[in-house]
């Protein structure tokens, strides 16, 4: 069953227009305009692995793509060289 309250976004959102990290606790990005994403950290780690969720990161994502954190994770930190995302808290 879907988790409503991620869909819906019920923790509310933190947009992300710049090329500082937002360390921000969130479940999930979506892309609001073509993003390129240059880090991605999990659980705290600082240990980037943007490749294991985009396979041509230096490639612009989409508007609409949808990335959430595999398993139980949680995305800790996200770094963009381009573009926009709202971070779903």
């Amino acid at each position: 069953m879907p988790d409503i309250g991620f869909i819906s976004a019920s923790n509310g959102v933190y947009v992300v227009n710049d090329t500082t990290e937002s360390t921000k606790r969130c479940r999930g990005f979506e892309v609001l305009e073509d993003t390129v994403v240059s880090n991605i950290k999990v659980n705290g780690n600082g240990t980037n692995v943007v490749a294991d969720y985009i396979s041509t990161p230096a490639t612009a994502l989409k508007a609409g793509a949808l990335i959430t954190p595999q398993g139980d994770d949680v995305f800790t930190g996200v770094t963009l060289s381009s573009g926009s995302i709202a971070q779903i808290l």
